[in-house]
């Protein structure tokens, strides 16, 4: 088959679908969805393997021969982990701002999304929409009149309230190791709408001492770095104390100064190993101590 030609025209209402090579296609610029390799990944690859790639990916015309990849980047990347050099498409007449609309709203549909790809993609929407009646977005800020009838288009097709929509955008102000750790779980996302709001050192301090001390803000205490920061007096010492409080219903941690153990270890061992140690200790310890009162018990049997 000719890797350009035609495959199916002949309702004159449906849109040509055409077959051209994947080396052809080029990813949207800033795409703001992920392709991961994970169990869902494996299932498409999987299916494409069976039936072929059932629904055509969406493109536009590019520089010269190529074109332009809209949506579709999750089956682009399953046909090219299983070795198949074409892909059907359908080419859209479409400006830079209605790609980027049709690319956010088919994307969204996605099962799992993380925060850091719907900051990127609301904020990307927003801005899209906002070129078409010329109004800029400053600093991922919420700004009033234009601003607000684009964000409750995006949040309308989102289903999503307006002020959520800029929650999820403010998310774009985290430095990457931040962002990291909304995507994780390890910050919630409410305190990471408020730490958007320190500036770029104030955030690699907090980052430093949330790794170093396996702690992250609730929300009250992101808060307050939040105000302490617009006042100007969010020092490293006034994180580390914040992040040092203890707070409601947290689980209390046991660190055991290093000196105080090292002898029982060589010094090579790592810090795994030296875990694991401890952890078949105490095991050992406890079946001990249940053994002695087991026998114990049958002591006081026997007396009796």
């Amino acid at each position: 088959m000719d890797e350009n030609k035609e495959v199916n025209s002949t309702d004159p209402k449906r849109e040509k679908v055409r077959v051209i090579p994947l080396s052809a296609i080029d990813d949207a610029p800033d795409h703001p969805f992920g392709v991961r390799d994970d169990e869902e990944m494996a299932e498409l690859v999987e299916s494409i393997s069976t039936f072929g790639v059932i629904n055509p990916v969406i493109v536009r015309k590019g520089e010269g021969e190529r074109y332009e990849l809209i949506s579709g980047h999750r089956r682009k990347y399953a046909c090219s982990k299983l070795g198949i050099e074409t892909l059907p498409v359908i080419v859209r007449d479409l400006s830079r701002e209605e790609a980027i609309i049709f690319m956010v709203d088919s994307n969204l549909q996605r099962e799992h999304i993380l925060p850091s790809e719907r900051a990127k993609a609301y904020k990307m929407k927003m801005e899209a929409m906002r070129g078409r009646v010329g109004r800029p977005m400053k600093n991922n800020e919420c700004p009033m009149g234009t601003n607000y009838y684009s964000a409750d288009e995006v949040a309308k097709e989102a289903d999503e309230s307006p002020r959520q929509i800029f929650r999820y955008i403010r998310l774009n102000n985290l430095i990457p190791e931040l962002l990291e750790d909304v995507d994780m779980g390890k910050i919630a996302f409410r305190p990471a709408v408020e730490l958007s709001y320190l500036d770029v050192e104030e955030q690699k301090d907090l980052s430093y001492y949330i790794d170093e001390g396996e702690a992250t803000p609730s929300l009250a205490q992101a808060i307050q770095m939040k105000k302490l920061s617009q006042a100007g007096v969010l020092t490293e010492e006034r994180i580390e104390a914040i992040l040092s409080e203890e707070k409601p219903n947290q689980k209390p941690k046991i660190k055991v100064p290093m000196e105080r153990i090292q002898k029982y270890f060589s010094p090579d061992a790592s810090v795994q190993e030296i875990e694991d140690t401890i952890v078949k200790a105490l095991s050992a310890y406890r079946r001990s101590q249940e053994l002695q009162m087991a026998k114990a018990n049958r002591t006081i049997k026997e007396a009796r």
